[in-house]
């Protein structure tokens, strides 16, 4: 069974914590593109939700899919990193099958 991906509770508590820094409670948006270094990028930034958006939401915090991406972050967990090279989301994806040293590309 293909399951939509999962946020984390650290995920979430980020993206409450950016809504209450610039006072506006914009939505996370993962998406998926062709690109990078292992041939397909994710692509995380703050958005409005479109209408055939899959929409994520906790305590009012949403995190976005778009019907293309679905497919490519199926079982997958979005999460938050705070390590010392630095504090990103980050994506656990267990359809990819090779990744960059970045984590920002994967191949499938």
């Amino acid at each position: 069974m293909t399951l939509p991906p999962r946020v984390t509770d650290r995920a979430f508590a980020r993206l409450a914590e950016i809504a209450e820094a610039s006072g506006d409670a914009k939505a996370l948006r993962v998406s998926v593109e062709g690109g990078g270094c292992s041939g397909f990028q994710y692509d995380i930034r703050l958005d409005d939700p479109a209408e055939d958006d899959t929409i994520l939401e906790k305590d009012g915090m949403k995190v976005l899919v778009d019907t293309v991406s679905l497919p490519f972050l199926a079982n997958a967990v979005i999460d938050f990193s705070d390590e010392l090279i630095g504090a990103r989301f980050v994506v656990e994806n267990p359809n990819a099958s090779s990744s960059c040293g970045c984590g920002t590309s994967f191949s499938m």
